[in-house]
């Protein structure tokens, strides 16, 4: 299928179902009715009839609430959000499978649990059809392990999504090798289409976010238990510090940014003052040994031979000041002596 093909198929998507209607499958089901397409839950629990009535009830109730806060920020009307609200469709496991039948691309939100999602894969599997895509928002498996319960492993690809998942913009895709291509560019379009920003990595373990947040929480932990600061202090750090960067320039971004020596110095460092686990990663002494500092020398993680460097440096800090107004946190000139004084 040509890429041509494969966006003309995401942009004629009027409809998207997911399988699995708990936090997750909600928050999807309100991304998509959010960005104008209808959204079908499919309730996969096995319920009596009026434990599903009752769970609709309350589900209706979750993302109401979730409307009423974009309103409050003005992201819509009242009119706009009932608007919303009336595109998300909640069905029952034993009517999903006709709900299923016409699916382009479902996606799969039932619990962590390897034989629920087999269970569920099999079950999508028998309803839809054979090029229909089924996208899996775990953060758990590998798109390789559930591509073994499927008879169709090309159109099994993992999705995954960010809580909020109506607010948070990446969504991770990984593939396999097996995963076919074209299931791929159609499960991109669809988020691009509905305002995502889609990545697509490679199967291991933790995608990219969940990997990097493990590591970043757990130093955080470690330095609670070590007193080396309270956790209030550790927080504010990173609100005010270190997580400002990083809305603007990613982590590869700014290690090109401030030099790639200064990683490579300051790993080995902590590394002997505090754990091996500090030193710096191969791709680091790599770039060192072969003078690919970064800005200072136009190559790094990133090529800048083509780039205007004063430019490009201009228009991080313009991003940065922006963030900095936006949160109240740009610093005033003579403001702090004067509210001193």
């Amino acid at each position: 299928m040509s890429a041509a093909h494969v966006a003309h198929v995401a942009q004629g998507i009027e409809r998207v179902h997911t399988v699995g209607a708990g936090r997750m499958g909600q928050g999807i089901a309100l991304a998509l009715a959010f960005a104008g397409l209808r959204a079908t839950l499919v309730d996969f629990k096995v319920r009596t009839s009026a434990e599903h009535d009752a769970f609709v009830q309350k589900s209706r109730e979750s993302i109401a609430d979730q409307l009423k806060s974009l309103t409050a920020l003005g992201r819509l009307t009242a009119d706009q959000a009932g608007r919303v609200l009336a595109r998300i469709e909640f069905v029952s496991r034993e009517n999903g499978a006709a709900a299923l039948r016409e699916a382009t691309l479902v996606f799969e939100a039932v619990p962590e649990v390897l034989d629920v999602k087999a269970e569920a894969l099999r079950w999508m599997e028998s309803t839809i059809g054979e090029r229909a895509v089924i996208a899996s928002t775990t953060s758990t498996f590998l798109v390789t392990q559930l591509q073994a319960f499927s008879a169709r492993p090309g159109r099994i690809i993992n999705a995954h999504w960010l809580n909020p998942a109506h607010l948070i913009p990446l969504v991770e895709v990984s593939r396999s090798d097996a995963t076919d291509a074209d299931a791929v560019a159609l499960t991109t379009e669809l988020l691009m289409r509905i305002g995502k920003r889609p990545i697509v990595c490679t199967p291991s373990a933790g995608y990219i976010v969940p990997r990097i947040q493990a590591l970043a929480m757990n130093e955080a932990a470690r330095m609670v238990e070590e007193g080396v600061a309270s956790a209030e202090d550790i927080d504010t750090a990173i609100r005010t510090g270190f997580g400002l960067r990083f809305a603007v320039l990613g982590l590869l971004e700014f290690i090109d940014w401030g030099g790639c020596d200064i990683l490579f110095y300051a790993s080995h460092y902590l590394a002997r003052e505090i754990a091996p686990r500090f030193e710096p990663a191969q791709a680091v002494i790599d770039n060192m040994e072969q003078g690919r500092d970064g800005l200072r020398t136009r190559k790094g993680f990133y090529d800048y031979a083509d780039v205007d460097v004063a430019d490009y440096v201009h228009r991080r800090v313009q991003s940065f000041g922006a963030l900095l107004d936006h949160l109240g946190l740009a610093p005033e000139f003579d403001g702090a002596l004067h509210k001193r004084a």
